[in-house]
């Protein structure tokens, strides 16, 4: 145990913002295994949203939260990417006007 004022002190710090990353990085477990289970874009935009605010707070590393970006975001483009390529709305031919041509003179230079 720590006998100086300034390190009981820190000691009471440490175990505080111990703990609140111990609750935080439960919580963003918890989003992301919800985000992966359903798969939905308001899921996997909330996980998102923890993952950014984890990486800023030093609780994982910017490279793992690429990777569990990437691992989320994967299954999401290729379900999206099917129906709209199904889905093709063809526009009617738009009609365009003859124009009708002058011929141009020229002008002798004085």
């Amino acid at each position: 145990m720590p006998v100086i004022k300034s390190a009981i002190k820190k000691l009471r710090r440490d175990k505080k913002r111990e703990k609140q990353n111990d609750d935080f990085r439960k919580t963003l477990q918890a989003i992301i295994r919800a985000a992966k289970k359903q798969k939905t874009s308001k899921k996997i935009s909330e996980a998102f949203s923890a993952i950014d605010k984890a990486v800023k707070k030093n609780i994982i590393h910017k490279n793992k939260a690429a990777r569990i970006k990437s691992s989320l975001s994967k299954p999401a483009t290729k379900t999206t990417k099917a129906p709209s390529s199904a889905k093709t709305a063809k526009k009617p031919p738009t009609k365009t006007k003859k124009r009708s041509t002058t011929k141009k003179t020229r002008t002798p230079i004085k």
